[in-house]
């Protein structure tokens, strides 16, 4: 080799970059992102019934269960080292007003007892919002103005806060609301506060968009709008500095976690809210439309589905995140 060329490459050849990767042991050592099962939470659909175990076609190895299927859901998590999940709730009614949200014998009031009696250690988050509970299928209380419907933000709070109460009251360990309406987090904070539950967390959606990655789940929790979207109060996708803001905002509510949906295909604003807000434990939620693509890649020989589920929910926790929502959690667990 020349000195010339040798001279042009930096410290080359003293420093070999390379040398750090040779062996899976050194790479082990070196490595700078470590995923751990404890990162991970397992989405749970819970379904009004009996005996029901209903395969969710879009999103292969995920099933609506009905109660008295939870029991044996919970201990599978268990071997598994999986010690948290959030529930998202089909009721056997929906009305305008998402009453089986804050029943005390609501479908996620019913499976958080169970789950409680199961396995008292689980963590259960509940996600607060109405989509799943109303007829109409958007997250909240509809209005008509100048001929056209849209969701009310202030009315759509009073229930919210019902729903808290009712969850907390069930015995959920951490509230998670998702509907996007503003004021949601201090008015979640206040009720709990009021009805001695100051103790329970929130994880707010603070940053949830728009997307087109969303349709899995809107089949699996049976919450598809009826007409119209979520724009209005779901966030434009084209938006970052919009994220700051609502995550500074939900903070000085009182939001004790701080989450961004989806999250592979939102790394910067994952990255970004981490940076300007490092006390603050975050989550990043790996949607339903991020997993099927990857499913069905696999399925068709295209990609190793493990290594890239590997890949992307490690490039999620290196952009910030602290803990992954995500549905390749039992997959995972297994290997890590």
């Amino acid at each position: 080799m020349s000195a010339d060329f040798a001279s042009s490459q930096g410290n080359f050849p003293n420093v070999r970059l390379r040398r750090l990767r040779q062996s899976p042991i050194i790479r082990n050592l070196v490595r700078e992102t470590e995923l751990n099962i404890n990162d991970f939470v397992l989405p749970l659909f819970v379904k009004q019934g009996v005996n029901r175990r209903d395969p969710i076609s879009s999103m292969p190895g995920h099933f609506q269960l009905s109660p008295d299927n939870l029991s044996a859901e919970i201990r599978e998590l268990e071997s598994l080292g999986i010690s948290s999940v959030i529930l998202f709730g089909i009721p056997g009614g929906k009305d305008a007003h998402a009453s089986d949200s804050y029943s005390d014998n609501g479908i996620i009031q019913q499976a958080t007892r169970i789950i409680k009696d199961v396995s008292p250690n689980m963590l259960v988050i509940s996600d607060i919002c109405c989509c799943e509970y109303t007829d109409h299928g958007h997250c909240g209380v509809i209005e008509e103005r100048d001929g056209k419907k849209d969701v009310c933000n202030d009315r759509t709070l009073e229930i919210l806060a019902l729903q808290a109460e009712s969850h907390a009251k069930a015995g959920v360990d951490i509230l998670a609301p998702s509907g996007m309406m503003d004021g949601q987090v201090v008015v979640l904070r206040q009720a709990l506060d009021l009805s001695n539950y100051q103790h329970i967390p929130i994880l707010s959606y603070a940053v949830k968009y728009s997307s087109g990655l969303y349709g899995p789940f809107r089949q699996a929790a049976e919450g598809t709008p009826l007409f119209g979207d979520r724009k209005s109060y779901q966030m434009d996708p084209a938006n970052a500095n919009e994220a700051l803001r609502e995550a500074a905002q939900d903070i000085a509510e009182g939001a004790d976690m701080i989450m961004v949906k989806p999250a592979h295909t939102y790394l910067d604003v994952i990255h970004r809210i981490k940076q300007k807000f490092p006390e603050i434990p975050m989550a990043a939620y790996h949607v339903s439309g991020e997993f099927a693509m990857i499913k069905a890649a696999a399925e068709r020989g295209w990609i190793n589905e493990r290594q890239v589920a590997l890949e992307v929910l490690t490039s999620i926790k290196r952009a910030g995140a602290d803990i992954i929502i995500n549905y390749f959690a039992k997959d995972l667990a297994k290997f890590l």
